[in-house]
């Protein structure tokens, strides 16, 4: 059975605040670790009203601090936003605090647009330096050497295992090239998925960190106990998604009746695409539906985001998932 786990923004709903949000992640974590999900990872977003997580390495925090045994990790950190000297500290401080659990990934987009970049006070080019600010990173976080200089405590030697993120074939290649985990978001950006898989598996080189290539992809998913209930849940991601084509985000909505008459033939078109990668469905054959996508891709794990306005309907999704899989 091909691993999951969890991707998660701490969504803010409609009706709801950004404590409610932060206290259902952990609600969330503490369902998945139980179900026997792998690791639940939380993603870096920034002036989206709809997203609690910016403070990403803070979140993770709360999240390992209510867990025991599920690895917390980023899912992912933008890190052009941020020197590798500060990620490595903050890194290495969880890590420290929860020794066995924390994961890294690393993604090169800004999450954000180019207003609150400048706000973030990091310049339109500094995605440029991304493969070199990885391997800072990862000495930083990797045994000190040396005659070195620039320590990162806690951090140092803590060695946490780094994923490269992405949703072109820029990722893929660095992926390969590091010999490091590769993880594509095809759950908003399905359309080089194929392409993407192929060449990190011909291109990997072996690490210190991995042996063999390891791929990750993501996917929305929404189970429920009966297939109609599924779809009116779905709902959700579609307006989500219709949203982000019309420019006006917000928190996410609750779900639909009739989601026709809520989007345009050209929005359902746009919307669908960025979905292309999205399943929902009832116990009994959710797994049938996500089984094409793992063979396809050949996915050692999938990382699953369940994005449905009302929690105990979200928690009861990814539990039956699970239990689906099985």
């Amino acid at each position: 059975m091909v691993d999951l786990s969890v991707l998660d923004l701490a969504y803010i709903g409609e009706g709801f605040t950004p404590a409610d949000a932060l206290a259902n992640a952990r609600d969330l974590a503490q369902h998945a670790e139980a179900a026997g999900y792998a690791r639940f990872w939380l993603a870096e977003h920034h002036n989206l009203a709809g997203i609690a997580s910016a403070a990403t390495a803070v979140c993770i925090g709360h999240v390992a601090g209510g867990t025991k045994t599920i690895r917390v990790g980023a899912g992912g950190i933008m890190l052009p936003n941020h020197s590798p000297m500060v990620v490595a500290e903050q890194f290495g401080t969880l890590a420290t605090l929860f020794p066995g659990r924390i994961d890294l990934g690393l993604g090169r987009a800004p999450g954000t647009d180019q207003r609150t970049l400048q706000a973030l006070r990091r310049g339109p080019d500094s995605s440029e330096h991304f493969p070199q600010d990885v391997l800072e990173l990862q000495a930083l976080l990797g045994p000190p050497q040396e005659n070195q200089t620039i320590h990162a405590i806690p951090g140092e030697n803590t060695n946490v295992p780094l994923w490269i993120l992405g949703s072109s074939l820029f990722g893929a290649q660095l992926a390969a090239m590091l010999g490091l985990p590769y993880a594509f978001a095809s759950h908003f950006a399905p359309q080089a998925l194929m392409q993407a898989v192929e060449i990190y598996r011909e291109r990997f080189e072996p690490s210190a960190q991995l042996a063999a290539p390891y791929v990750m992809v993501g996917c929305n998913v929404v189970v429920a106990d009966t297939e109609d209930e599924a779809r009116r849940l779905f709902t959700t991601p579609q307006q989500q998604f219709t949203r982000m084509v019309r420019g006006t985000r917000g928190q996410l909505p609750p779900p639909v009746d009739d989601i026709e008459a809520f989007w345009s033939p050209m929005e359902k078109s746009q919307a669908s695409s960025m979905l292309g990668c999205s399943f929902y469905g009832a116990p009994d054959t959710i797994r049938g539906k996500l089984a094409p996508l793992v063979e396809a891709t050949g996915a050692d794990e999938l990382m699953v985001v369940g994005a449905i306005w009302e929690h105990a309907a979200r928690v009861r999704s990814y539990e039956l998932l699970a239990g689906a899989m099985r």
